[in-house]
């Protein structure tokens, strides 16, 4: 494989190719954030933008993930695309995307994800899944005939990347690595031993 130019528009294409191949939630990601005491914690979002400003994602701000990106503003993303044997990397500073953003995202989601973003005190103790229905219910009957607004606490994350590592499986395990480390002239380029 010879090495990509520009680590965005890679990422773009190869996510385009993957829309095509995987079965299921191209754009998912694992999003990696780091608590109080240094403790990583990793799980599953969807990618819902990536340009040269960054990748965007949105979620409960309250929840631990938030929590954890108040605390000290940075994260990784990590992709991978079993079908095309292919994986990137993130890493990077993350920003709250402008209010308007994540307006404009919620509004375009679903009715009942909308109620259960009202509903759901993510990452907290829950004591039964009946206590959950019951919330959804009430937020229901309190929007009933009316759109839904996006609730203060949810809203979008922007991950500006500072590196971009593109990853390709090849035979034998000597796998094609391509890290990009961001610069103040743009991105520079190295390749990495499997």
């Amino acid at each position: 494989m010879e090495p990509p130019s520009d680590p965005i528009a890679t990422f773009n294409e190869w996510l385009a190719a993957a829309e095509q191949t995987e079965p299921n939630d191209a754009n998912a990601m694992s999003v990696a954030t780091v608590g109080p005491h240094g403790m990583p914690s990793v799980r599953i979002l969807l990618l819902k933008a990536a340009d040269e400003s960054g990748f965007v994602f949105f979620t409960n701000q309250n929840s631990r993930k938030g929590r954890e990106i108040a605390a000290n503003g940075k994260a990784a993303l990590c992709f991978h695309w079993k079908t095309l044997r292919r994986q990137v990397r993130v890493c990077g500073n993350v920003e709250t995307v402008p209010a308007a953003e994540s307006d404009v995202y919620f509004n375009s989601r679903a009715r009942g994800s909308q109620i259960g973003a009202h509903a759901s005190s993510q990452s907290e103790p829950l004591e039964s899944r009946a206590v959950l229905e019951e919330r959804v219910r009430q937020i229901d009957r309190q929007y009933e005939g009316m759109e839904v607004p996006r609730p203060s606490h949810w809203g979008g994350y922007r991950l500006v990347p500072t590196e971009i590592e593109l990853w390709q499986d090849r035979e034998f395990r000597l796998h094609d690595r391509f890290q990009f480390l961001r610069t103040a002239t743009g991105w520079q380029m190295q390749r990495l031993f499997p």
